[in-house]
């Protein structure tokens, strides 16, 4: 079989799905051109984001690995509060999507509107939790004496941020359930450059403003997310489009509107609560392991955040696509999408695995020049680059399955896989085998392999294609 042949049996559309036509064939151009048209916004939105996070830890690392260690022990406490938006914002997607299918604009605008409702109540009674339970949740969490006095007051304003970023979430979801991109990458990056500028200007006080270390980052991100609220709300009112948000269809609950994205959310939460505390103890146990290895953890979670951003923003595009021809009808066509841009996922993944093997040395330079940390996040980085390539595979048909609303799988998937296997085999490679941080990401690796089985399985069988919304 020649090379030619191979490679159209990877990406065409007639090899994906074996001859399962329901209607009109779509070509491999048109195929790839609507992916290209809906992900490419959404996969430079999420990979952009990501290395300003980079970036963002870089500009922290500058105060030591204190401050860095400081930073990731908020990460999982942050993340538990904010799967609750996570949820709301795979339904909103879903149910935004399917509707664009049928030409339901209505609908699909009540669906946005009610859940900024939800979103901002949400997001002011998690703040208030969240303030007054901070010290007790990140001593939990492991902080020693050397990062508690750091890791408390990021945490607050961290936590006050997710007031304005509940309400942008919710809208941007809808907006990429009807397809527009735009409009949510450009929020985003223009918060997170902003972001970017007050680190500079706060964490080691340049010109006339104070510095204020990791205080100043999370001041910085509180300004970046203020702003983004803003942009965001302004794009569905002052210059609405197929979206227009109306204070009538905010405050009128109705059953039918909400009943959809609970159904679709409900298994999302589930989902999001599984991984959240599979992450958390995760998180713990690597913890416990010591400030310099937290520290190491924290950088190289940064830079496995690239591939995950990469397949996040083409599962948000695959998610997309799928839940509209849904909506149409073409359950086929939803079938082509998803396999197709999990072939484009894994190709981005192949390459950025050859990055992290050969630029290892000189990526963990950029965050510390300590010796160990360097030496130690090395060799991270070579399990980093064996689960690119499966991490976003994983991701993408993690997103196509959202797209359907087969939320209630992922959420089963993630119960076996993160919040037990994983916690399971880390204090098993860490503490008892006795492998450290090393143990902690081989575990990372097998809980990326079984979940890309899953979900892959799941997806090729077609048992999504039957959900209502």
């Amino acid at each position: 079989m020649s090379v030619k042949t191979l490679t159209k049996r990877f990406y065409d559309p007639h090899y994906l799905i074996k001859g399962q036509w329901k209607g009109n064939r779509i070509s491999a151009k048109e195929a790839y051109t609507r992916l290209y048209r809906i992900a490419w916004a959404s996969t430079l939105e999420t990979l952009l984001i990501s290395m300003i996070s980079f970036i963002d830890t870089v500009m922290v690392s500058t105060l030591g690995h204190e401050a860095v260690a400081a930073v990731g022990l908020t990460t999982q406490p942050r993340n538990i509060f904010f799967a609750v938006f996570s949820a709301l914002n795979v339904g909103v997607t879903a149910v935004v999507s399917r509707r664009r299918g049928e030409e339901n604009r209505e609908a699909a605008n009540k669906t946005m509107s009610q859940a900024v409702f939800l979103s901002s109540i949400l997001g002011v009674i998690l703040f208030v939790v969240s303030y007054y339970l901070s010290e007790d949740f990140l001593l939990f969490m492991g902080a020693q004496d050397d990062t508690i006095h750091l890791a408390v007051p990021y945490f607050r304003i961290i936590m006050l941020s997710t007031v304005f970023t509940s309400v942008g979430l919710m809208i941007n979801a809808a907006h990429r359930g009807c397809g527009n991109t735009k409009i949510s990458m450009v929020t985003n990056l223009t918060a997170n450059l902003v972001n970017i500028v007050f680190n500079y200007l706060l964490i080691n006080g340049v010109w006339f403003f104070p510095k204020l270390g990791v205080t100043g980052a999370a001041i910085a991100t509180l300004i970046g997310n203020i702003l983004s609220f803003i942009m965001s709300v302004y794009s569905v009112t002052v210059r609405p489009g197929y979206l227009h948000l109306q204070l009538s269809h905010i405050f009128k609950l109705s059953k039918d509107i909400l009943s959809p994205i609970t159904k679709v959310s409900s298994g999302a939460a589930v989902e999001q609560l599984f991984v959240r505390i599979g992450f958390f103890v995760y998180a713990k146990l690597v913890a416990t392991l010591g400030t310099e290895s937290m520290a190491t953890h924290q950088i190289c979670m940064s830079i496995i955040n690239l591939s995950f951003s990469l397949g996040d923003g083409l599962g948000i595009a695959a998610s997309s696509l799928v839940g509209r021809t849904l909506g149409q009808k073409r359950s086929d066509i939803s079938l082509v999408y998803g396999k197709a841009t999990q072939r484009v996922g894994f190709v981005l993944g192949m390459v950025l695995s050859l990055i992290f093997i050969f630029g290892r040395y000189g990526i963990m330079s950029l965050f510390s020049d300590s010796e160990s940390i360097i030496s130690l996040g090395a060799q991270i980085m070579i399990i980093v680059s064996f689960i690119a390539p499966a991490q976003i595979s994983q991701v993408i048909f993690t997103g196509s399955l959202k797209g359907a609303g087969d939320t209630r799988f992922i959420a089963v998937s993630s119960l076996v896989s993160i919040a037990i296997i994983r916690p399971l085999i880390t204090y098993i490679l860490c503490y008892i085998v006795g492998m450290g941080l090393i143990g902690a990401w081989l575990s990372l690796a097998i809980d990326q392999l079984i979940r890309l089985t899953a979900v892959g399985l799941r997806f090729s069988s077609g048992k999504w294609k039957s959900i209502k919304l």
